[in-house]
Parts: C-alpha cells; sequence; structure tokens
C-alpha cells in the first residue's frame, strides 16, 4: 500500500500552469506524482514521506479571485439570481392584514456559511484489483458514493465495492467521499492501493460546506398585540435531494452531476402556529459562494431560529409572556406540542411576565428565554429555555443552563436519545457562539482551529433534560431536531437579559457591546 496527499489549489478557482516534478524527486520514498486536468497530488512509501512531497512539490497555479466579499456577504446573496420561488405555507391575506394593521414590525435574520469542521479529517483506501475497484470509507452513504465514484472512473457500478469503516463524524457531508475519490485516482494512476487523508487545511478549506442562510420576517399586530399576519422570506441556494459534486472529480474534469446540493433547507420556515393569515416562502438561489452540502438540522435550524426570535420580537411588542404568547397560537388538535412547552416552563422554574427584564443594572445582565419546534412540521417535538449571563462591558456572553423537553414518540433508548440531545445542544452552541467560515475573494481562510473554533468544555452550561416517552406512538428521530431550537432560545435569552436583539450568528462580544450600546 502506497501513502496519498492531494496538492489542492491555493485559490479554489486556481488551474495548473505547471508542474515541477524535479523538485520532489530528492525525497526517499516518493512514488510518483499524478496530475489530471487540474487535480495534483502525490504518492510515496511512507506518510510522512507524502507530505513532505505535497508540501514541497512546485506547483505554478494560475490567479483566482471569484468569491463575494465577505464583509458584504449578505448583499451577495440578495443579489444572487433566483431559480426557483417556494412557497412553503400560504393561508388568508397576510399582506393585506399586514398593512392594516395597529402595529407592524419586520426583522432580518442571519446565518453564517459553516465548515463540518470534523475533529478529525477525512481519509479512505482505494484499491484496484481485477478489474474491480474497492474503497474503505467513512461515507455516511457509500450507496450514492459508489455511482458517483463509477461516474467519475467510467466504470460499471457493479465492479466497484465501498465498504464502510468508522471515521470522524459529520452530519451531512465533510470530505470523506472526496478523500474517497482522490485515494481512487490515485490508486488507479499508481497501480498499487492508495492510503490518502487530508490534512486539516485540507479538511477546512475543502469541505462542503452550509451554505448562508438568509430570512426576512413582517408581522402585523393589532391593538392588544395579537398576530394579524406573518410572511417570510428566505434567501437559500436551490437544490436538495441529489448527491454533493465530488471535488476531485471537479479539479481532474472527469464526469459529474454538476449540481449544488444544499439539502432539503425548506423545512420550519412554515411556522407551527395557528396565525389567521401567513405566507411563508423561499426564494431558491442559483449559486452559492461555496460547494454546499447538508450539515445538522439543515435549514431546520436556521428557520427556527429566525421564526422563534421573530415571534419573541412579536411577544415583547405585545407585553406578553414568551410562553403564554406561543401557547396563544398553538393548534387545539395537537395537545403534544402544547405539552412540550408547558413542561420546558415546569422543568426550568419559569416566572410569568413579558421579555426583557425590567431590571437591567449591574455589570452582569441575567436573562431567559424559550424556543419551541415540531421538527418539520411533523414529528419530534422539542421546547427549550436558555439562561444566559452577559457581561456589559465585555460583551461576553455566557450560558449557564439549558433546559430541554423531547417528544420523540416512542424511545427505544432513552439514554441513547439523552445523549443525542446533549449533542445537539452542545454542537449548535459551538455553532451559535463560535463557528463561522471566513475567507478572501480566493480562498477560506480559517483551516485551522484557531481560526475556525469551536466550543471548550469550560464553556458547555448545565444541561437538564426531559425525555416525554410515548411508548404507543410511532419513535422518530433524536439526532437533530434538539439542534433546531439552541440559536432562537439563546437569542431570546439575550434579548431578556439586555433588551438588544442579536439577529445575526455568530453571538460574538464584539456584537454584544454593539447592540447593548445601540439599545
Amino acid at each position: 500500500m502506497l501513502h496519498g496527499r492531494t496538492v489542492f489549489p491555493p485559490a479554489l478557482g486556481a488551474t495548473v500552469e505547471a508542474v515541477d516534478e524535479a523538485s520532489v524527486r530528492g525525497i526517499p520514498g516518493v512514488v510518483r506524482v499524478v496530475r489530471e486536468g487540474n487535480y495534483v497530488g502525490v504518492v510515496a512509501e511512507t506518510e510522512w514521506a507524502a507530505i513532505k512531497a505535497a508540501r514541497a512539490l512546485n506547483v505554478r497555479w494560475s490567479s483566482w479571485a471569484g468569491l463575494p466579499d465577505q464583509a458584504r456577504i449578505w448583499e451577495h446573496v440578495r443579489a444572487t439570481p433566483v431559480a426557483q420561488v417556494q412557497v412553503t405555507s400560504d393561508r388568508g391575506n397576510p399582506g393585506e392584514a399586514i398593512r392594516g394593521a395597529a402595529k407592524t414590525i419586520s426583522a432580518t435574520y442571519d446565518f453564517p456559511i459553516h465548515s463540518h469542521a470534523s475533529m478529525g479529517p477525512s481519509c479512505a483506501v482505494a484499491e484496484f484489483a481485477g478489474g474491480r475497484l474497492t474503497v474503505w470509507t467513512a461515507s455516511q452513504a457509500t450507496h450514492n458514493l459508489r455511482k458517483q465514484l463509477g461516474l467519475m472512473l467510467g466504470m460499471p457500478i457493479e465492479q466497484i465495492r465501498c465498504i464502510y469503516l468508522e471515521g470522524s463524524g459529520c452530519y451531512g457531508r465533510n470530505g470523506h467521499e472526496d478523500a474517497a475519490a482522490d485515494a481512487a485516482l490515485l490508486a488507479r494512476a499508481a497501480g498499487r492501493p492508495v492510503r490518502l487523508q487530508w490534512m486539516r487545511a485540507d479538511e477546512h478549506g475543502w469541505d462542503p460546506k452550509g451554505p448562508p442562510h438568509l430570512v426576512d420576517l413582517r408581522a402585523g399586530l393589532d391593538a392588544q398585540g395579537n398576530i394579524l399576519g406573518w410572511e417570510s422570506e428566505a434567501f437559500i441556494p436551490k437544490g436538495a435531494g441529489g448527491n454533493v459534486d465530488l471535488t476531485t472529480a471537479e479539479l481532474a474534469g472527469l464526469p459529474r452531476e454538476n449540481q449544488i446540493h444544499p439539502g432539503n433547507i425548506v423545512h420550519n420556515l412554515a411556522v407551527p402556529y395557528t396565525f389567521p393569515a401567513v405566507k411563508t416562502t423561499c426564494h431558491r438561489l442559483d449559486t452559492t459562494p461555496f460547494r454546499p452540502s447538508w450539515i445538522r438540522t439543515p435549514g431546520r435550524m436556521q428557520n427556527t431560529y429566525a421564526n422563534e426570535a421573530f415571534i419573541d420580537e412579536c411577544a415583547a411588542e405585545a407585553r406578553a409572556d414568551p410562553i403564554a404568547y406561543r401557547l396563544r397560537y398553538m393548534p387545539t388538535d395537537d395537545p403534544r406540542g402544547r405539552e412540550v412547552l408547558e413542561r420546558v416552563a415546569q422543568l426550568s422554574n419559569w416566572q410569568t411576565r413579558p421579555s426583557p427584564q425590567s431590571d437591567r443594572s449591574g455589570e452582569i445582565l441575567r436573562g431567559r428565554g424559550v424556543t419551541y419546534c415540531k421538527y418539520e412540521l411533523v414529528r419530534t417535538y422539542v421546547a427549550a429555555v436558555a439562561e444566559v449571563e452577559v457581561n456589559r462591558s465585555t460583551g461576553a456572553i455566557r450560558v449557564t443552563r439549558f433546559f430541554c423537553t423531547h417528544d420523540c414518540g416512542q424511545m427505544i433508548n432513552p439514554d441513547g436519545v439523552k445523549a443525542q440531545v446533549e449533542g445537539n445542544i452542545v454542537h449548535t452552541l459551538s455553532r451559535t457562539f463560535k463557528e463561522e467560515l471566513t475567507f478572501s475573494r480566493s480562498a477560506v481562510t480559517s483551516v485551522d482551529w484557531s481560526t475556525y473554533q469551536v466550543i471548550t468544555m469550560p464553556e458547555v452550561p448545565e444541561i437538564i433534560i426531559e425525555l416525554i416517552d410515548r411508548p404507543t406512538e410511532r419513535p422518530w428521530g433524536a439526532g437533530e431536531p434538539a439542534a433546531a431550537i439552541v440559536p432562537s432560545a439563546v437569542s431570546n435569552a439575550i434579548f431578556d437579559a439586555t433588551g438588544a436583539r442579536l439577529r445575526s450568528i455568530p453571538y460574538t462580544p464584539a456584537k454584544m457591546r454593539a447592540a447593548i450600546q445601540g439599545a
């Protein structure tokens, strides 16, 4: 077996102008340099030799600067051509209701581009033998990977076998499939089995991304604060349900599907509440800056975040308790949604009052926020209360306790459900406070753990979970729904503590200080 490394371009759209193979001939153990189109890789007898060769190989690349200015990313999103308009709910005439309302409010919420940021880099082993290809991979979808490798290599899928091995997790699609394609390309060129592993900068720089997500919301309230009409518009990439293109095929100029697939990210823009008039619309954009893919709770998190923070804004305008306000609009024929909200109030010892706090004096401000989600409006009910502390001077935000009630139907393994809920909460707190892809006009710049930060153990709050068992009901999933409620619960708690509303994730100290000064 040989060891391989891919030599990625310094810019996402750069092309190869020249490769100086002599630049690595002096490294012991190097077997060969592989170039196909704009794909460049090395294979060697040892992993360290492959790493040294990948670093030392002299490749002349073209320049490329086709990414948008990160400082103007949301302007770029709004300016992107719309490929499709998808209406996900439409009842009554919300536009007319809003225009005739005693009070109208509007807001925009945004969620940044995220890496999967798997703790271990992607890896695969590929072997050609007897006209057949075998790939050992941590892909979440080996059946789809098999088809993609067949398309890329021009092989019948009957001659390809993908064997799953445990690797770093990703909740969606990270670089595992790309590493498998890299390994296959190098193994074909070298005529020997190849183990291919990405480096940390490869993983952060080239894994598929969770795309930018922007939501505009409007509501009209009557004199008593009741919602008469609700409208929302999301700006998200097109595509759902297909495969994420292999970077290997794209660089090498080999056959691929050539589509974008960010996951079915329209879910949960429609609301679980009985507003008299409502319309929710997704503007599916023709392109997005980075290759998109599913990333934990795709769309459901971002849309729930916008909806649940905005209904909190409506409750604050009505001077109503946030839980009582939600219960006003809970469907009468859906008692399970009402129950998770009522039980999270009991679990957290909720004190009924409007937000924000009336006393916001002192250096450390404390608040609590609630949120609710019926996942995809068809399954798994989740409610949460976050308690936060905000340092008025530094803008530092700390979640001290996080309460969650969770109804996923019958539970086969309650301990496994609890572990999933805890994992959802910790992972999404990281995405809410820390994670954000940074990039230049040419490439990703957040390529290590100092530039793409994740939550640390001391930042994890006390997590209190109540699982609602329904032994006679259908068992639903627990792998993602609890992630959907985290950003809005935190947002609403911050507002309760400070009277300032944060609408742009991640919630950094700088954003918090600016919001407090402008409140």
